[in-house]
Order: C-alpha cells, then structure tokens, then sequence
C-alpha cells in the first residue's frame, strides 16, 4: 500500500481524547501491533522544581500545527516505511489532572519493525516543532512552560 492510501491522522481539538476511535481509525487488516503514547495532565510534579498544577491552559495556532503534525507523520514514513498507520492528536484548552492531553499512535504489521521507536519519535517531534503552548496554573500562581527546542530554518 502507498504512504498516501495509509490512514494519518493529525489534529488539534478540545474535544475529549477517544484512544478506541482513533486506534480503530490507524489500524488495518494486516495490523498485529500498535505503539500507543498518551500525555497527561500531572497535578503534581516531583521531578525539578517540585509543586501542585490545578489545571493546565493549552493554546494553539491550529492551521500551523496541524502542518506541522503532517510534517512530523511525514517523517515518521519516511524513517519507518512499515508503519502502517499514524494518528498524532493534541488536545487544548483547559484541562485537568489525569487528563490525556496528546495520544501518538503508530501501527504496524508486527511489533519488532520499530513501531515502537515511532511513537517515541512522534511525541518528541510534536514537542520540537509544533506550536502548541501551555500555561500551568497552580496555587502559587500560574506561568507558561518554555520548552527547549529552537526552530531552525525551515523546520
């Protein structure tokens, strides 16, 4: 099957996240296996400076991230060619503790073609490129979180 006969999913909602669907909507009738990373709203973090999160505000200029999630499904294509199929879904707006936020989903016929290595590609490419910003909001205040990556020219 061509890359572009294979279900890819790529989206930016504040609906709530449906792992059933989209899993459903990624897998085809040679799938044996799908690598699943969901992120979560944490109310506590332990790790750096520890504190309380009572919600997280995320935003978005849609029309760029959800370019920049096909770019990112595009990679993964062409590293892993055996994925089968692909969903990367962020959620925004105001969401709460134990919340998932993004899921990446990829599939594939067997489990040992790197399916997993996809996901994990996925979720930090997401991280990387794509213009989704987050604000935390707990007890002491509230601030937004600055991620590490610096676009480079024409990423």
């Amino acid at each position: 099957m061509q890359p572009s006969n294979l279900p890819t999913i790529f989206s930016i909602t504040e609906s709530e996240l449906d792992l059933d669907d989209l899993l459903a909507q990624v897998t085809l009738t040679s799938t044996g296996a799908a690598a699943i990373f969901a992120g979560m709203v944490r109310g506590e973090t332990k790790r750096g400076d520890a504190h309380q999160t009572e919600y997280l505000e995320y935003e978005s200029y849609i029309p760029m991230a959800e370019a920049k999630m096909k770019q990112v499904a595009d990679e993964i294509r062409k590293k892993w060619p055996v994925i089968e199929g692909i969903a990367i879904v962020q959620r925004i707006g105001r969401l709460y503790p134990k919340t998932p936020t993004v899921l990446i989903i990829c599939t594939a016929a067997h489990r040992d073609t790197g399916v997993f290595d996809a996901a994990r590609y996925g979720i930090d490419r997401l991280k990387e490129i794509v213009p989704v910003w987050k604000k935390e909001i707990g007890p002491d205040g509230e601030e937004w979180v600055e991620g590490d990556y610096i676009p480079q020219p024409g990423e």
